[in-house]
């Protein structure tokens, strides 16, 4: 652990990609991803989270108050807990391709941005942090202010 971290911070050579965080703002996700991760849905998922994922009662929503739920974790959690325990009526039988289509579909249905890469099931996941709110632009250099 230690070391991984000592890897990352060192500037002296280039973080490899394990060590770079993103956001689910930063377009973590194709469109087409996201398609193919619907039709798996209304195959899978429907019936107990709504046909627009509004939950049952019993299944949580996976849109509006679904969100905070998550706030603070990383996409890796929210995979895990997709591929382990849905569907319901057989848990674990969604392969790692159809968890992270479906994973793209919950993010899109939440108005989170697609982008040009598709998720990638793995390592990466753990990098992508989901935030809640926008994280704001961070500017590389602060300016100063003299006083005199």
């Amino acid at each position: 652990m230690i070391l991984a971290f000592a890897l990352c911070a060192s500037a002296a050579v280039p973080a490899p990609a394990w060590c770079q965080t993103s956001s689910v703002w930063d377009g973590v996700y194709t469109d087409a991803q996201a398609a193919r991760g619907g039709a798996k849905y209304k195959q899978m998922c429907v019936m107990c989270h709504g046909p627009v994922l509004e939950g049952n009662g019993e299944a949580p929503p996976l849109v509006g108050r679904f969100i905070p739920d998550w706030a603070g974790t990383t996409l890796s959690e929210l995979f895990e807990k997709i591929q382990t325990t849905m569907p319901l009526f057989a848990p674990a039988t969604l392969s790692s391709a159809d968890t992270a289509d479906i994973l793209a579909f919950i993010l899109q249905s939440n108005n989170f941005p697609a982008g040009g890469q598709e998720l990638q099931v793995g390592d990466s996941l753990k990098a992508i942090s989901f935030d809640v709110k926008k994280p704001l632009p961070t500017t590389k250099a602060k300016k100063s202010k003299i006083v005199k």
